[in-house]
């Protein structure tokens, strides 16, 4: 689909977006992780297409930020969230009550970049270098880990806090040499823009990086109290990114019609790229494996991330996935 005809589809569907609601429907929030983007597509889908509709569900999509959709979502002031396994591990050590129901992708599709003038090409690379993010914890034990997996001087890295700073924008303002990045969105948007960088996936670097990010939550409340709305809403969410992963171009022109803010080239390039990897050959959409989960905590707990133990069987779930998927 060229550029034109991309365009007009997604504005032929935004009268849509902007009528889905329904008078009979049980209205569902749900809080997004970030900004609307390609990890969120089948969100989007489900609405369009009626999917959530089929299931009595008329659902608002709100965007809070990263911790703070753990907190709407803990709280019940949404009945859904979008977040990330390492925020989740983090708020059950807390004893926030929020529970992990489907991974979104297989696989952590984040990584470190850095402009290629720099010459960092390898984890060794970082030492001497100057890391930009957003001063948590969590980065540095993340950068610590692969270092040291490789032998490398972690005490010679300086921490850059570059804020909300776009990572690229940062790195030509040379406010930091690397950076944490997800690479179907900021890497593509980068390519789009032929910036030449080098980047080096976490799962890559760490067998405990490869965790799920992002995750769809819910609390504790809702599942023992209103199971059938997760089973309900699950079903549509996940007919919604099996057709984002069957139909990319329609699912991007869908996105871009209900976020027509966003770019519709990096978009389209974007969705291209993420729609297979929202699961694995052979592996229904959602699933979420133990020893994913443990993996992390475990690492988190040695690591100080988290002060205590979490039960890992209570953080997440299978249980709420479409029939033919299989339980914890």
């Amino acid at each position: 689909m060229n550029g034109r005809a991309f365009a007009l589809v997604a504005l032929a569907l935004s009268a849509f977006c902007a009528t889905a609601a329904g008078v009979d429907r049980v209205r569902v929030e749900v809080a997004l992780d970030w900004t609307p983007n390609t990890n969120h597509t089948g969100l989007y889908v489900a609405s369009e297409r009626g999917y959530f509709a089929e299931e009595g569900l008329e659902v608002e999509i709100v965007q809070p930020g990263p911790t703070t959709s753990i907190q709407l979502t803990a709280t019940g002031k949404t009945a859904f969230g979008i977040s990330m396994q390492e925020y989740v591990t983090m708020a059950r050590a807390q004893g926030i009550p929020v529970v992990s129901v489907a991974a979104v992708i297989q696989h952590n599709t984040s990584g470190f970049a850095a402009l290629a003038d720099t010459g960092i090409r390898t984890v060794k690379d970082f030492e001497g270098r100057r890391y930009g993010g957003w001063g948590q914890d969590l980065e540095r034990v993340m950068v610590r880990t692969v270092m040291e997996g490789e032998g490398a001087n972690f005490a010679t890295v300086s921490f850059v806090n570059v804020g909300t700073i776009e990572a690229f924008t940062a790195a030509r303002r040379n406010l930091a040499d690397f950076f944490w990045i997800f690479y179907g969105w900021s890497g593509i948007a980068a390519t789009l823009e032929g910036i030449d960088f080098n980047y080096l996936p976490l799962p890559d670097l760490a067998e405990v990086l490869d965790y799920y990010t992002p995750v769809v939550i819910t609390s504790e409340q809702v599942i023992a109290e209103r199971p059938e709305l997760v089973r309900s809403f699950l079903r549509a969410l996940a007919r919604g990114y099996r057709s984002a992963i069957e139909e990319p171009e329609a699912a991007a022109a869908i996105l871009l019609a209900c976020v027509p803010e966003l770019d519709p080239a990096l978009v389209s390039a974007s969705q291209a790229w993420l729609s297979p990897r929202y699961t694995d050959p052979g592996v229904a959409w959602g699933v979420q494996k133990r020893e994913v989960w443990a993996r992390f905590a475990d690492w988190a707990l040695e690591n100080g991330l988290i002060d205590r133990p979490i039960d890992v069987d209570r953080a997440f779930t299978n249980a709420f996935l479409p029939a033919g998927v299989p339980s914890d």
